[in-house]
């Protein structure tokens, strides 16, 4: 139910400042409303990958019962067999368990309750309070009115609590076929609340549920289904995004007129906007089936599943989650923040190595040949726990081609004909030659000479150079993939407006290079372990990667925009 690091916090209430909920629930219990009990859940319809947005709701209803002592349940609202898989099921779990939460043995779903849902159901009819009707889903959209304009009732409304309950049989019964009937609650066609215009409680649907098989063939509408489904677990709370406001009347209307064992509080918060993407899930579904990306965890798309594998750690999501706090108010949150909180968690955790993305051979001419130096690298310059390593340097080395000019720019220190830098934890070298393709021009490789004396990068005689470069010596670099993403889209919020949103789409959101080179260290790393590239920014090792090539995803550059800005 916890977080790993949040485990010491004190349970007799929230240690953090209180946003609006935890202010609800402090209420409560100086009041004893629940008898000190907080009970969330976190209810997730098995029809699609988590993302970013799902992370602050599992990080609010978890968290919430983390900071009072209660307890969390995970719930799947598996009542649209038509869109549900097992393989959603099983992502799901495996996010909440990645960003370090436990359900314990409280994993339900929905469809547990489909006979006390529809044991209900007639309940209600018995009540007088729902009726069957024939009209199709045009004819009820028509009949329920707008805004400013009242609904009408249905000409099936009058019917007697025999004939409706015969009928809701008979649909149970598979007598009917899809969308000739439904079950709808009597509430009040003439409510300024269209959501109480005898909303739809069951619709025939003649398809194989993922747990159930072929047992039923009429399946309960989300907000009959939950309400009922949040009392029969004893939530307490039961948190849900601002679109639910509305919805709030009908989630009391069903359980006053029900016997269930409790009635829980809805309390809504504004869900996240995020900048340069999409959190629809129909707009995440169109990206993957339409092949915009590779697939739900592509690093791009901001899937729990896709940011894990481009290199975000749970650490940094559960920060991002915390900064942008609980509020009533939408209101778009800056990607950068997002980013810097993940730069802020791997600059602390993260081994530093080196790689060369766009290799440039580098011969010292002058260090002598079938040598090879054994140098020891700190993995960190400020975590000794984190250890060394032994990185070989030879006569033939390669830097990144953007670190050499032929003809410098001004303030330019890096490498140039004549000009001496700093090659990292090495030598100091001086770049005394180009060697050029005679067909295109193109610097080719460079001829240097090294100081013995500057051995591990330092000059004894107190000369100084202002340029460091990265390396990787030519006969023990590991080939390997490397993939730079970008935002997904180029304007700031892709919906507004009344385009297109993929007519957005950044067509530069991603660059493969296939010929970079890392050192050896990195060749048996792991896949999903994060490392800094120096110079370059932070990588993760992605499952594509094989002994032959590494494949790294940057999980995110080293410029950190927010931090630049203050974090406004």
């Amino acid at each position: 139910m916890t977080a790993p690091e949040a485990d010491e916090k004190d349970k007799s209430g929230p240690v953090a400042g209180r946003d609006f909920i935890r202010q609800i629930i402090d209420e409560d219990m100086k009041t004893g409303k629940w008898g000190g009990r907080v009970h969330t859940r976190f209810p997730p319809e098995p029809n699609g990958y988590l993302h970013i947005g799902h992370a602050k709701s599992i990080c609010l209803n978890f968290g919430l019962a983390r900071d009072f002592g209660g307890q969390c349940n995970l719930r799947f609202d598996d009542t649209n067999p038509a869109k549900e898989e097992v393989e959603y099921v099983d992502s799901i779990q495996e996010d909440v368990r990645w960003l370090g939460f436990s359900w314990d043995d409280r994993m339900f779903y929905a469809s547990n309750y489909f006979d006390q849902l529809y044991a209900f159901a007639e309940t209600l009819i018995e009540k007088g309070l729902a009726y069957v009707d024939d009209l199709s889903q045009e004819e009820i959209r028509a009949y329920r009115g707008t805004l400013t304009e009242p609904g009408k009732d249905s000409p099936y409304r009058g019917r007697s609590v025999a004939e409706n309950l015969d009928l809701f049989r008979r649909m149970r019964a598979g007598e009917f076929p899809d969308g000739a009937k439904v079950l709808r609650a009597k509430i009040d066609m003439q409510s300024p609340n269209v959501v109480l215009r005898d909303p739809v409680l069951y619709r025939i649907k003649h398809v194989e549920h993922h747990r159930t098989g072929d047992a039923w063939c009429v399946y309960p509408m989300y907000d009959y289904t939950h309400c009922i489904s949040d009392s029969l677990e004893g939530i307490t709370h039961s948190i849900c995004s601002l679109e639910f406001e509305n919805n709030r009347p009908l989630y009391d209307w069903v359980l006053d007129n029900l016997p269930v064992p409790c009635h829980p509080q809805q309390i809504e918060f504004a869900r996240l906007n995020l900048s340069y993407t999409v959190l629809s899930k129909r707009k995440l579904i169109q990206l993957v089936t339409q092949k915009v990306v590779s697939g739900w965890d592509d690093p791009r798309l901001p899937t729990l599943s896709g940011i894990r594998r481009r290199g975000y750690t749970p650490e940094a999501i559960r920060d991002f989650c915390e900064r942008i706090g609980i509020s009533k108010a939408e209101n778009m949150v800056d990607m950068a923040l997002l980013e810097h909180c993940l730069r802020e968690d791997l600059n602390r955790s993260a081994k530093r190595v080196m790689a060369v993305l766009r290799p440039l051979k580098v011969v010292i001419e002058n260090y002598p040949e079938g040598q090879v130096e054994e140098i020891d690298f700190p993995y960190h310059p400020e975590d000794a726990s984190l250890g060394s390593r032994k990185v070989p340097f030879t006569r033939e080395i390669y830097v990144e081609r953007d670190d050499f000019m032929e003809t410098p720019a001004k303030k330019w220190f890096r490498l140039a004909p004549g000009a001496e830098v700093r090659l990292r934890y090495a030598y100091y070298v001086t770049c005394t030659g180009v060697v050029k393709d005679p067909a295109t021009g193109e610097v080719t490789e460079l001829r240097c000479t090294h100081d013995p004396a500057t051995k591990g990068g330092w000059s004894s005689d107190g000369r100084k150079v202002k340029g460091t470069l990265h390396w990787v010596s030519a006969a023990h670099a590991v080939p390997a993939e490397v993939r730079l993403y970008d935002r997904l889209f180029t304007k700031e919020n892709p919906t507004e407006g009344k385009g297109d949103f993929m007519d957005a789409l950044n067509p530069d959101s991603l660059e493969v290079i296939p010929e970079a080179l890392v050192e050896p260290s990195l060749a048996a790393l792991p896949v999903g372990e994060r490392v800094q590239f120096e110079r370059l920014g932070y990588f993760c090792v992605d499952k594509d990667s094989t002994p032959q090539k590494r494949v790294f995803n940057r999980a995110v550059a080293l410029k950190d925009s927010w931090a630049k800005a203050g974090g406004r």
